[in-house]
């Protein structure tokens, strides 16, 4: 988790993915983002890395319906949340744009992200004492290829990952065989996460703490 000073209330994850919500609501009806409200732009102007997740409420197995988000801090939060909402929605190239009714099965999920750190290792098998399950996200890099999996990944929906699981499922997200965690060109970095999610769609929203 992040420390104290990097800290959201709930309040904060409330306000946020209620406008998300209202960003894709609005885009699917008028074709345009909505305006961004003064009170978001003053309240969330610090700079984060920042994923929205979509996930249905009415599939088994893996109910994801679109993940994206930025990395690093590089914009300020409103305006990551007001870019990747839209994204996650009708982006996301591994799904079809969602429906206005659709959106009515689909509680969303935000993650922001602390800025990530490399993980220095001399030998590979170090990074299975380093990595916690259920705080940690990861991403894999070599050359050009990247790939992340947000800390929730693991442990979300039945999975019980371990965290050579992971960093295999890591390295695939980013195009590079099962084992490339081990080859000294692939780095590894890790993050953590604050993370908020709906209850149910249009529902309440709870902090979720994975350790």
């Amino acid at each position: 988790m992040m420390s104290e000073n990097d800290n959201f209330s709930l309040e904060d994850g409330t306000i946020l993915i209620k406008f998300a919500r209202d960003n894709i609501q609005y885009y699917l009806e008028n074709d345009r983002r909505i305006p961004i409200p003064e009170e978001i732009k003053k309240r969330f102007s610090e700079k984060y890395g920042a994923f929205v997740t979509l996930n249905r409420i009415d599939v088994q197995g893996n109910p994801l319906r679109g993940c994206i988000g930025y990395i690093e801090p590089v914009y300020p939060l409103f305006d990551i949340i007001h870019r990747v909402s839209i994204s996650s929605a009708l982006e996301d190239p591994r799904f079809q744009p969602i429906t206005k009714d659709e959106l009515d099965k689909i509680v969303i999920e935000l993650s922001i992200l602390t800025p990530p750190k490399l993980l220095e290792v001399d030998d590979p098998n170090e990074y299975l004492n380093l990595i916690v399950i259920g705080r940690d996200g990861l991403i894999a890099e070599r050359g050009m290829r990247r790939g992340l999996l947000l800390p929730q990944v693991p442990v979300d929906h039945g999975r019980n990952w371990d965290v050579e699981t992971f960093l295999k499922h890591t390295c695939n997200k980013a195009y590079l065989p099962n084992d490339a965690w081990k080859e000294k060109d692939t780095k590894i970095y890790s993050f953590q996460a604050i993370l908020f999610e709906e209850e149910e769609p249009h529902g309440e929203v709870k902090r979720k703490y994975l350790v």
